[in-house]
């Protein structure tokens, strides 16, 4: 691990997205909540919550830092796009990039697993679904001399 014991006590921020391409039906089950596994972006919502809080043990070279806050965002941009973002929040000596980051990777895999189901074509393969474009978006860290 990198050496962060001198390093400011500070507000953080992060902020990731990506997005999944889904069957146009997927999508209006989605929107119609006819989803037979549930409310698709309740379970992404909580499944990434829970991700982010164990960024740590999944990434070993992460420090364990205090999560303050994390924020998800789910918009269906148009009728095979659907958009996550993660917001991270942390009074800490390091970033949540990674914690921001992997919410949404979770998010993502969160909604392709529930709707799978509906994306299998007739030799059980997934044509068309595809999780792509994940980034950070922002990143901000608030620079005063507050310890």
């Amino acid at each position: 691990m990198i050496d962060i014991s001198e390093k400011n006590i500070i507000p953080r921020l992060a902020i990731a997205s990506g997005r999944i391409k889904l069957k146009k039906e997927t999508i209006k089950r989605i929107k119609d909540n006819r989803v037979r596994k549930g409310d698709v972006f309740t379970i992404a919502k909580i499944a990434a919550i829970n991700s982010v809080k164990k960024v740590p043990d999944l990434i070993p070279l992460c420090h364990p830092i205090p999560i303050t806050n994390v924020d998800m965002n789910f918009e269906i941009e148009n009728d095979t796009i659907i958009k996550v973002t993660t917001t991270v929040k942390s009074i800490s000596q390091t970033g949540v990039e990674m914690e921001a980051l992997t919410g949404v990777s979770i998010a993502l895999l969160n909604i392709w697993d529930v709707v799978k189901m509906y994306e299998k074509d007739e030799n059980g393969q997934y044509p068309s679904a595809l999780i792509y474009d994940i980034k950070v978006e922002k990143k901000i860290k608030n620079n005063s001399n507050e310890r």
